[in-house]
């Protein structure tokens, strides 16, 4: 961890410094950016550096959308019960980690730190709806125009999806797209 990752962490509170994070994950690994640029974070209200973040480019997205892809069949083909339980975990994890999560948010965006608590609990709840409501995609069958058919619907996975997220609620407004995609069997980048 860089020395600003660590007076960063210090100097907002968290207890679990490795969730103060400095790169970008694609692919199940943690990297910098390909032109190694980077970005200062700032406590808008101290002006402190509190880390960096890389500045992506056009190729590390091309990568995270292939790797998502490339990881479809694999989330596609768990059951609805088994993406529920990886979501329940990502929810309790959420949860357990809510203050270290919510310092984090306050000292990045400025909110009270009251409501960045209320918002890691918010962003918590939605992966917790969907991933339950994932078990109960069910298809349909339509009566048809004729008397001995039926029209039947399946329900399924489309294939990758991508979310663009306001900055104002940045761990809600993730949540709130990443878990009905996720829950439905479609990776997201």
């Amino acid at each position: 961890m860089a020395a600003n990752a660590k007076k960063g962490v210090k100097s907002i509170g968290m207890k679990d410094a490795s969730l103060f994070r400095q790169q970008v994950y694609i692919n199940g690994k943690w990297s910098d950016a390909d032109s190694g640029e980077t970005t200062d974070i700032t406590n808008p209200s101290t002006g402190e550096v509190l880390g960096t973040v890389p500045n992506c480019g056009a190729s590390e997205a091309k990568r995270a959308i292939e790797a998502a892809n490339a990881a479809w069949p694999m989330w596609r083909s768990k059951t609805a019960k088994e993406r529920a339980a990886i979501m329940r975990r990502w929810y309790e994890l959420m949860m357990e980690n809510q203050e270290d999560l919510a310092r984090l948010m306050t000292a990045e965006q400025g909110k009270p730190l009251s409501e960045s608590r209320g918002e890691i609990a918010y962003a918590a709840g939605f992966i917790e709806w969907f991933g339950e409501e994932g078990k109960r995609l069910y298809g349909d069958t339509i009566p048809a125009h004729a008397t001995d058919k039926r029209i039947v619907v399946i329900k399924q996975p489309i294939g990758v999806t991508v979310a663009i997220t306001p900055w104002n609620f940045p761990a809600a407004m993730i949540t709130r797209k990443a878990a009905p995609a996720l829950a439905a069997g479609c990776p997201m980048v």
